[in-house]
């Protein structure tokens, strides 16, 4: 046996650079059936095509597309250090889909792509699971998406997600700034925790300053930290619909990073000012505890944290008391943040403002 025998002995191959095709073909094996639940009439064909059809129907006078894209963000490092993945996918859809319904616009179909250090087919299961039952909670079609392995750029268990989705509003209901008129009333829906922004600096305070365990129970939360930080960001698209279909909402605004005042400010007309009083409700004690223990401002909780609000609606001051009763009866928590006023002339540009103290906190 010569020295070039052992210098040329197995090739260069795929799978030892790396990539596993058949671990990825399994996790496909295990999520298509899942994916398969999140559908809608309009799908065409299944999945494993090179892209997903969607038949736009429903009788349309002039339709409007409208698309949105998103991530998670860093709160995927929480799911992977308590090696718990299949809660991330709802937090994936709600980032897009709660964009979406801004303008009115009923989400139809979302795509997702998963980037991971190596396939671990399971765990690629329980994203997609995740993704799928987000798409049933938001009424729209998980019509596809991609799974790549990167290895060398990502390690093990290491792994990102986006998606696009794209829903569909008729043009004469577009909803938006130009909708807005003064002495209409700001309504704040509830959010159910830190959803999806603002964790590099919530795990900043409680993992590395606090040095607080995500298995241990915290009593303020009366659950686990990991619990309280995974818990999934709502999904209002289904119940802003309803709200739009039977009252005069002027338009919606997502509350993501940036915080509640500079997202409103971002659906406020020109001239127009959003006032709204802290003092109408009370933070979850999360949002308390991220700001006590990291000697965080209230300025920079207000502009990284929802600070328990993730979705506003604003409404003609005629129908407060309807919006509210739809809201409740769809167990969205709900309350009057504000009023929208003629802005002063300060010279400034101001759009929304907050006023006032959360009371306990």
């Amino acid at each position: 046996m010569t020295d070039d025998t052992h210098q040329h002995g197995a090739g260069a191959s795929y799978a030892a650079a790396g990539v596993d095709i058949e671990a990825g073909d399994r996790a496909v094996e295990l999520f298509a059936p899942l994916a398969k639940r999140a559908s809608r009439p309009e799908v065409m064909g299944g999945l494993g095509g090179f892209a997903g059809l969607f038949a736009l129907k429903g009788g349309y006078r002039e339709p409007l597309l409208a698309a949105s894209t998103d991530g998670v963000g860093t709160k995927i490092a929480v799911a992977q250090a308590l090696d718990k993945h299949d809660t991330v996918g709802l937090d994936l859809v709600a980032m897009v889909v709660d964009d979406l319904v801004v303008c009115g616009a009923e989400p139809l179909f979302l795509q997702d792509y998963i980037a991971v250090g190596r396939v671990v087919p399971e765990h690629v299961a329980q994203l997609v699971k995740g993704i799928a039952d987000g798409c049933i909670l938001a009424g729209c079609a998980l019509l596809g998406g991609e799974t790549a392995e990167h290895p060398g750029m990502m390690a093990d268990g290491e792994y990102d997600l986006s998606a696009t989705g794209v829903g569909v509003v008729e043009a004469d209901q577009v909803l938006g700034p130009d909708r807005v008129r003064p002495g209409d009333v700001v309504i704040a829906m509830g959010s159910s925790g830190l959803h999806s922004n603002g964790y590099s600096l919530a795990r900043k305070v409680l993992l590395d300053i606090s040095r607080m365990s995500l298995t241990g129970h915290v009593e303020e939360f009366g659950r686990t930290l990991g619990e309280e930080m995974l818990e999934p960001t709502r999904i209002y698209a289904k119940d802003c619909l309803a709200l739009a279909a039977e009252t005069d909402v002027r338009t919606f605004c997502h509350v993501t990073g940036g915080g509640l005042a500079a997202n409103l400010a971002r659906v406020m007309p020109k001239g127009l000012v959003a006032e709204l009083d802290r003092g109408t409700w009370s933070p979850a004690p999360v949002f308390a505890m991220i700001a006590q223990r990291g000697r965080v401002e209230r300025e920079e909780m207000d502009r990284t944290f929802n600070m328990g609000v993730g979705m506003v609606a604003i409404v003609a001051p005629e129908d407060v008391d309807r919006a509210l009763a739809v809201l409740t009866a769809r167990h969205i928590e709900c309350w009057t943040l504000g009023t929208v006023k003629k802005s002063a002339d300060t010279g400034t540009d101001e759009r929304a403002v907050l006023m006032g103290n959360h009371p306990r906190f």
